[in-house]
């Protein structure tokens, strides 16, 4: 068998960033990575576990590949769904011959050298441990771009009672702060403007484990460490808890210039009750008197938000809170999910009562709101001049180019190949729910 190898991605850009380190891992352990499944000996489907049907989507995958034509190809499966299905993957899946959890892709290169060498071997490694720190920093260089994602810790202690995380991806654990800036200095000597930090809970980076300086905890020290790295443009991060927002990390938000003003805030319920029912520990005026603060330092301040719909216990007045809150804030951006219970979290216990005509309706609602505050959040910058970073040609459109706007809107506008990876002002015309048009200036 040759080693021409296709890796699939499923779920959140932790699973992005993991596997363009396993290609990475690959291409210097003599494994030719491909950019479709057809012309690949080896497929490896880099899996999610947060919901039912994204285990089921990537099963169903697994199956299809070892059909009729492609029943040589060696598949694998990885990341959190085999961490969290290793028991039943085999039969489920009995033709992939390599399960991995998220812990251990750093050995996939050489466990798939001992599969070439023994056709009728299966491997399965779920096994827990610390940050390898080559696995993670791993890059092909010649794949870096404008905008790179940076992977800071992993795992989460926080045990919301519907995710699946902790089990899959186990506890916090963190990478040394100085490997972090080395990174992210190697990425900004070879292009990239703007970093994206990732973490199950980004802002818990270090805590209990790094003291805090000066009043400011572990993570805003990253911050203020990356600030001084020459060539970075933009500092992002995802995904924040609203428990880490403290005032040393809202006074952030003024006081580095290069973190954007864009803030992903999970909200998961407008109802108190329902937030303690899922283990979420805050309430709807802490969380209120966050967005107030940061509006507060920025008034433009771009705000997301994750919101769950149908939780267990969610009564009609529980949703009619979480559409108060969305009148409220006026997120610009949310995601918005129906609740499917997962085996081996704490809500599993409470069942699904909820139908699902009723989370269907609920979800649309909040849908319709989204994208009338989306859009009123866009109109806001039609006649304004906004700062662009330039990442790639656009999609669709002759000769026109797409970036992001600090606030993370996505601006079309035309231009040369040569602006991209260079930050340049665009006069926004027009807007749509999504996303900003206009020319440079």
């Amino acid at each position: 068998m040759e080693k021409r190898v296709y890796i699939r991605t499923y779920g959140c850009q932790m699973n992005e960033r993991e596997s363009e380190s396993l290609a990475a891992m690959l291409g210097d352990s003599g494994y030719e990575m491909v950019g479709e499944e057809e012309s690949a000996d080896i497929i490896l489907l880099n899996t999610c576990s947060v919901r039912e049907q994204a285990e089921a989507k990537a099963i169903g995958k697994s199956n299809l590949i070892s059909r009729g034509k492609n029943r040589e190809k060696l598949v694998g499966i990885i990341g959190c769904m085999a961490q969290n299905l290793a028991d039943i993957l085999p039969k489920k899946s009995p033709n992939t011959r390599l399960i991995v959890g998220p812990d251990r892709i750093e050995k996939v290169p050489e466990y798939l050298d001992q599969l070439l060498r023994d056709s009728n071997r299966r491997i399965i490694d779920t096994e827990m441990g610390a940050i390898d720190p080559h696995f993670a920093a791993a890059r092909d260089e010649k794949k870096v771009k404008t905008s790179m994602f940076v992977s800071i810790m992993r795992g989460c202690n926080m045990g919301c009672a519907y995710c699946i995380v902790p089990k899959t991806r186990g506890p916090e654990r963190y990478r040394p702060m100085e490997e972090i800036v080395d990174e992210i200095r190697w990425l900004a000597e070879r292009g990239t403007k703007e970093v994206t930090l990732l973490g199950q809970i980004v802002n818990n980076y270090g805590t209990h484990r790094l003291p805090y300086v000066n009043g400011k905890s572990p993570f805003v020290q990253l911050l203020e460490k990356i600030q001084q790295i020459g060539g970075i443009r933009r500092i992002r991060f995802l995904s924040p808890h609203p428990k880490g927002f403290r005032s040393d990390l809202i006074d952030a938000y003024q006081n580095l210039p290069k973190l954007c003003p864009q803030v992903h805030l999970p909200l998961q319920s407008g109802s108190d009750a329902v937030l303690r029912t899922m283990k979420r520990p805050y309430g709807g005026e802490q969380f209120l008197a966050i967005v107030a603060a940061l509006r507060e330092k920025i008034p433009t301040i771009g705000l997301s938000t994750d919101i769950i719909v149908g939780f267990p216990g969610e009564m009609e007045t529980d949703f009619e809170k979480t559409c108060d809150f969305f009148d409220k804030v006026k997120f610009d951006m949310a995601f918005i999910f129906k609740y499917s219970a997962r085996p081996g979290t704490a809500a599993e216990r409470l069942g699904d009562p909820i139908p699902r005509e009723v989370k269907e309706v609920r979800n649309q609602i909040l849908l319709e709101k989204v994208e009338r505050y989306s859009r009123r959040y866009n109109e806001l910058a039609v006649g304004k001049v906004k700062k662009v970073l330039v990442e790639s040609w656009a999609k669709r459109g002759q000769r026109r180019l797409e970036g992001f706007s600090p606030e993370r809107k996505k601006v079309i506008f035309a231009g040369t190949e040569d602006l991209i990876g260079r930050t340049v002002d665009v006069l926004i015309e027009s807007c749509t729910t999504a996303t900003l048009f206009g020319k440079m200036i």
